[in-house]
């Protein structure tokens, strides 16, 4: 009896090992806590080889106009007078209600409660530039209504701000480093990027269940706009160098880090792709726009995004591209434009005379759905 129990178990072990192999399921990530590692609904490792079959592609569908919408009011204490585009005296307010809707599927509304369950005695920390920031207090907001007062607050350590859900000891952080990389001041204060160091940013991501990074704007700034005078790598200084050659060599290093210094069996990554601003002219530019665009004659990729693609593919690290790209490039009616900032009456009679911020969001806004989005691939 026991040796007919002992075939049959032998028997079951090989099925599931068949099954296992033939579907691809097998992978040394799977060990241990798999709850991190599920490939949920439109996540897909970029890098990876497999084209698994898909539930739904959060990257290609439509705007979608709903009442229900936004998930909070622009009185949240926690976003900064920038993209209060209400308090400062917008006068429309219809940008607050789109719903983004992927063909055939949904994203779930945001539910604060889920969210802070779900990172229960975690930290997520969200990585970059200002764009990055924006999407911070996005999060903090559609969060910190369900926290009561006393039991919330906010701490500064250095480039990085977190708030803190105490009873739940989760804590929603954003470390400053649009470069990823290192810029530093050399002899005679000039600024030197450093396309190979990065250290000095990354110690602040240590030790961080859930990352969320983005670089792209920077990278391209004019010279007039620029953040550094010359470039450096290994002991190599350079005056100028193609911007999108200098964007790999600094993606590059922050891959290696990644790499080296990181498990996908504790720490769960995310790229979340470049926010397409709305600067140009023939309709595009934000000041006065009410309606998202209702399609492209021939949807742009941006370089950022193909280089940035080109580096996830040669990583070792299971790391998930959030595509925001084209979704967000729909809505030229999100930005701040000339509302960043309160103006008196005076001012109101001359508002074509002001430029426009086409890059950054107002909030409530586009940047919560991005939220939603990244909520449900968690």
């Amino acid at each position: 009896m026991a040796k007919l129990k002992l075939q049959l178990w032998f028997f079951i072990f090989l099925c599931n090992l068949f099954l296992c192999f033939f579907h691809g399921f097998c992978s040394e990530f799977e060990i241990g806590d798999g709850s991190w590692l599920n490939e949920e609904d439109g996540v897909v490792m970029v890098q990876s080889g497999r084209n698994p079959q898909k539930k739904c592609d959060f990257s290609s569908g439509k705007w979608v106009y709903d009442q229900s919408y936004p998930l909070y009011d622009s009185n949240c204490p926690y976003l900064s007078t920038a993209v209060t585009c209400q308090k400062n005296g917008r006068p429309d307010s219809d940008y607050q209600k789109w719903r983004w809707k992927p063909n055939g599927c949904s994203i779930p509304r945001f539910n604060a409660l889920k969210f802070l369950a779900k990172m229960r005695n975690k930290r997520i920390m969200l990585v970059g530039d200002s764009i990055m920031r924006n999407q911070w207090e996005s999060l903090v907001c559609l969060v910190q209504g369900v926290v009561p007062t006393g039991r919330k607050r906010v701490t500064y350590n250095g480039p990085t701000m977190a708030f803190h859900a105490m009873d739940f000891e989760t804590s929603i952080e954003f470390s400053w480093a649009p470069l990823l990389v290192e810029l530093k001041k050399g002899p005679e204060k000039k600024r030197i990027l450093h396309l190979d160091s990065i250290e000095d940013n990354a110690r602040y991501w240590r030790g961080v269940d859930v990352l969320v990074f983005d670089s792209a704007h920077w990278w391209t700034h004019s010279d007039k706009w620029s953040s550094w005078d010359y470039y450096m790598e290994g002991k190599s200084l350079y005056k100028s160098m193609n911007p999108m050659i200098a964007y790999q060599k600094g993606l590059t290093t922050w891959a290696k880090w990644v790499d080296l210094n990181l498990d996908p069996r504790e720490t769960r990554v995310f790229f979340r792709s470049m926010s397409p601003r709305h600067n140009r002219e023939n309709g595009w530019k934000c000041y006065n726009q009410k309606q998202p665009l209702a399609a492209f004659s021939h949807p742009h990729v941006p370089q950022q995004l193909l280089v940035l693609q080109g580096v996830l593919k040669r990583m070792r690290f299971p790391v998930y591209l959030q595509d925001v790209t084209t979704l967000s490039a729909f809505r030229r009616d999100g930005h701040p434009s000339i509302y960043r900032r309160a103006m008196g009456q005076e001012e109101k009679q001359h508002l074509k005379d002001f430029s426009s911020d086409c890059s950054h969001w107002c909030l409530p806004g586009v940047p919560d759905i991005w939220n939603e989005m990244l909520s449900a691939l968690l």
